[in-house]
């Protein structure tokens, strides 16, 4: 009887260090687990949405975005702060296709002289939604860093304060102006394209009998 009691015990025991050691690893595993004390320090002065934007990050993206500078960060802080309209499942490319109707349907409201639909559209345009998880998730992790994303605020005045510019143009009856600055929209989108983004759905990993030639 003794016997069989200390054989009991004994597997408890085992039961309650291997339960121990499962849940130690699990707490290491636990997302925010494993920030160091500067990057905690760090996210203590961000707003509650970019941190918890932060911390649904991978450790790779985290440590990418956290080693911007405190002016980049407060720039992207700033636009998510702009935007009103947050989605909580559309990615940046389902973003992108809204952006493109919107620009679609300002152009078609300029060729027919339709100042309501062209000023409405263009400020839909310009408070586009912001993806899942913020904007940064969705940049290259090769482009993450201080000399890359330094262009961003010159883009986003070339596209989003263009489109304002042609809310107001149209507001007053200026069509001829509205039609300016929906040039410029454009050709903010293609800088940005051409640095952030490549060309879609061409592969780098593809090999070529020419060199040079697999894009």
């Amino acid at each position: 009887m003794k016997q069989q009691k200390f054989v009991n015990l004994k597997a408890g025991l085992l039961l309650a260090a291997c339960a121990a050691l499962s849940a130690s690893a699990l707490a290491e595993q636990a997302p925010g687990n494993n920030i160091s004390p500067e990057m905690r320090a760090q996210m203590a002065k961000m707003s509650p949405e970019m941190k918890q934007q932060i911390m649904s990050y991978t450790p790779e993206l985290r440590q990418k975005v956290m080693g911007l500078s405190p002016d980049i960060r407060a720039t992207m802080n700033q636009v998510h702060a702009q935007h009103t309209r947050k989605s909580k499942e559309l990615t940046l490319r389902q973003v992108m296709q809204e952006i493109l109707s919107e620009y679609q349907s300002i152009a078609a409201a300029v060729a027919v002289d339709n100042a309501e639909q062209a000023a409405d559209s263009a400020r839909r345009l310009a408070n586009h939604r912001i993806p899942k998880g913020g904007l940064l998730p969705y940049f290259p992790l090769d482009k993450m860093n201080n000399q890359d994303m330094s262009v961003l605020p010159a883009m986003n005045e070339a596209v989003e304060g263009s489109a304002i510019r042609l809310a107001e143009a149209a507001d007053k009856g200026d069509m001829a102006k509205a039609a300016t600055h929906l040039s410029d929209i454009m050709s903010g989108c293609v800088a940005c394209h051409q640095k952030f983004r490549g060309i879609p759905g061409v592969s780098d990993h593809l090999m070529s009998p020419i060199a040079g030639k697999n894009r």
